[in-house]
């Protein structure tokens, strides 16, 4: 199975083109989120902001490594628009995000096939409009160590291009550091060999 070093998902919130359907209007809304509770938080303050609309379907996913997910038709016949919002997320293969299409009834049924299209289209000019960025997908190493091991431990890190987000430099150094997926097994058995360290 191959290691993913990256997960893409959106920078910030974004509002996507408005459609027109038959007097129906449908607004996209994309918005980066790494919890549920911030997908209730928006959902909530965006039927506030549209109290007259009929519909306020979404699809959100999470996770980098294992991912959770959920589609909404909100009233909507089954699959009609949940579902292709969440195909989007897939076409762009991305995470920890969040799209809301807001539909205003024109009067108009649409019929399944419209509303798959119609949510479809908006989701997608959503996601053109969205600012989408690649980001690594790291684990955490701590490790503590004797000073006269400084110097064998940076060449470790110098060697594999790791960088210290954290350090603390007391009786022992401690460091904190990140190190991609791919690269983790590898860089934890070259730390292991050196004296008096712990890698955790």
């Amino acid at each position: 199975m191959q290691v993913e070093d990256f997960y893409k998902t959106v920078t910030e919130a974004s509002k996507g083109s408005v459609i027109k359907e038959k007097g129906s209007k449908f607004l996209g809304h994309v918005f980066p989120v790494s919890t549920e509770q911030e997908v209730k938080s928006i959902l909530v303050a965006l039927k506030k902001q549209h109290p007259a609309a009929r519909h306020c379907c979404y699809a959100w996913r999470l996770g980098v490594e294992k991912f959770q997910y959920r589609v909404n038709d909100d009233g909507e016949p089954s699959n009609s628009s949940g579902q292709p919002i969440y195909g989007q997320i897939l076409s762009y293969d991305l995470t920890n995000v969040l799209i809301v299409v807001v539909r205003y009834f024109g009067g108009v049924k649409l019929g399944v096939g419209g509303l798959v299209r119609a949510y479809k289209a908006c989701a997608q000019l959503s996601l053109q409009n969205a600012a989408i960025i690649q980001r690594p997908i790291e684990k955490i190493l701590f490790l503590e160590f004797d000073y006269s091991n400084m110097s064998k431990v940076m060449r470790v890190l110098k060697s594999n291009k790791l960088t210290i987000s954290k350090q603390i430099l007391l009786e022992y150094c401690v460091l904190e550091i990140g190190v991609k997926n791919s690269q983790y097994d590898t860089v934890k058995k070259h730390l292991q060999t050196i004296p008096l360290l712990k890698v955790v």
